[in-house]
């Protein structure tokens, strides 16, 4: 299978990533080209930028949270149909959840999919040291491909020229372009990183600009052959699991505006492959839930920023608590988590009511309560899995759960690999299950087939109970 594919992949955090990847992706969709875009790890925001850049779904490879053969499957089965799978990777290239393995990390990707690589190196208050940087990330594992390098942050014209002769020289790696410096080209940021792109705004027009601020610098014909250059990736034949027996599907309320979209688009579409057919509704925007639902799915996202607006949505706060009460199977992740509790008590201490299906506040703090990956076990059966299961998953928040219960039903037990310690996490209790962590349904396919019988159950529940309220209305007519 022959497929056009590089990595655009950096030295550190910081290097410029987001942007000049986000640039190059708007610069090849402008000239034609159907670009299929990717992010390495378990980011939710960033991609954003790459869907707005190129008008395809954003896909994350995770080696950490996904095994091996998945993330082949997954990148093969949405990147054959397009001209160029354009990856960006995460952190340094090197870096992921060991300080002697590759494992998650932007190297362990290019590795996996055999993808050339294109290093962007911060080149600010630096000259002929750039060159040392770009041989010692070459010499460190001779099994990338470090095909090119852009350079950010160029400060002149003999800047530039000192630092592509040296590395020209030394490397013997072209350097395929590079971005003057000028804050104007910063994507805005706080603190949970970048804005993501469905708040709007100005976004758009930064994204059209940083496109033409990149033509000018990058050669685009080099990183297209760059790409055309990749090796052919062999056919696996392992294919997607799917459910099997569906005779009805689950009609499954998705969450989704400018407080609440952080999903996996393979997450999602394993969903769709179990059964459930996907409806979006607003728990900002829209007074009432869809009609007809089996089920409720609230991602993650940053209610934080839109409580005040998430509170004055009674309507629909109501009808999700009383579907919850009701016993409709409702799936929640971080941001979920926090709209379904009592409350949240916002950075300034103001506490601002919210569903109430899990007895707890959820308070903002100044500083990261949970991040990186983590290994869930569930304590108890649950909605996505029975007790014992183990899945991979990874957390970001600001937030944590103060439980108003005295006997809290946690979901899961967490080990954190961040932090190297094991917490309580989530709450689960009969259909309700709502946790900080955010699981990727794809990583594997008893998650999402599990969650989808629920909501089938709750529906022939729910049939049976109109039918009879159907026919006592009837007998009370016909008397």
């Amino acid at each position: 299978m022959k497929i056009p594919r590089f990595m655009i992949a950096g030295t550190h955090s910081g290097v410029g990533k987001t942007t000049i990847t986000t640039a190059v992706m708007a610069a090849l969709t402008g000239a034609g080209y159907n670009v299929q875009p990717y992010k390495v790890g378990p980011d939710y925001i960033d991609p954003t930028y790459h869907t707005m850049a190129t008008g395809n779904k954003c896909r994350n490879l995770d080696s950490w949270i996904l095994d091996e053969e998945t993330v082949y499957r997954l990148f093969t089965g949405s990147a054959a149909k397009t001209d160029v799978a354009v990856i960006e990777g995460v952190m340094g290239i090197f870096d992921g959840s060991s300080g002697t393995e590759d494992h998650g990390s932007s190297a362990h990707i290019a590795k996996l999919l055999n993808c050339p690589v294109v290093l962007i190196v911060d080149v600010k208050s630096m000259a002929r040291s750039a060159a040392a940087i770009v041989l010692g990330f070459k010499n460190f594992d001779p099994d990338i491909n470090i095909a090119g390098v852009i350079l950010n942050r160029i400060g002149s014209e003999r800047h530039l020229k000192i630092v592509r002769e040296a590395i020209e020289t030394y490397c013997d790696t072209p350097v395929l372009g590079y971005i003057k410096k000028n804050a104007k080209l910063e994507l805005p940021s706080r603190h949970l990183g970048l804005v993501p792109t469905v708040e709007g705004g100005s976004l758009p027009d930064q994204v059209s600009a940083l496109a033409d601020e990149i033509k000018s610098g990058l050669d685009i014909d080099m990183l297209l052959k760059i790409a055309v250059s990749a090796e052919r990736m062999p056919a696996r034949d392992k294919k997607c699991p799917v459910l099997k027996n569906i005779r009805k599907r689950a009609r499954i309320g998705l969450a989704s505006d400018e407080a609440f979209s952080f999903y996996y688009e393979d997450g999602l579409e394993m969903l769709r492959r179990q059964g459930a057919d996907l409806v979006p509704f607003s728990p900002l925007h829209d007074t009432g839930l869809p009609e007809g639902l089996d089920g409720i799915y609230i991602g993650g996202g940053f209610p934080e920023i839109f409580i005040r607006e998430l509170a004055d949505n009674p309507g629909l706060m109501n009808e999700i608590r009383a579907a919850g009460k009701a016993g409709m199977p409702i799936f929640a992740e971080c941001g979920g988590l926090m709209y379904l509790s009592k409350a949240i008590v916002d950075f300034d201490g103001v506490r601002i009511p919210m569903v109430g299906l899990v007895p707890g506040d959820c308070i903002m703090e100044k500083t990261l309560v949970g991040m990186g990956y983590v290994e869930a076990e569930a304590l108890a059966d649950n909605i996505i899995a029975p007790a014992g299961f183990k899945s991979r998953g990874h957390e970001f928040h600001y937030s944590r759960i103060k439980p108003e219960e005295p006997e809290f039903k946690y979901a899961f037990r967490l080990v954190r690999n961040r932090y190297r310690d094991t917490v309580l996490d989530g709450y689960a209790k009969g259909n309700i299950l709502a946790s900080y962590v955010h699981q990727h349904f794809a990583s594997d396919p008893e998650m999402a087939g599990r969650f989808i019988g629920f909501c089938l159950d709750y529906s022939k529940q729910n049939d049976k109970e109109n039918r009879r309220q159907g026919l006592n209305r009837t007998r009370k007519t016909s008397v």
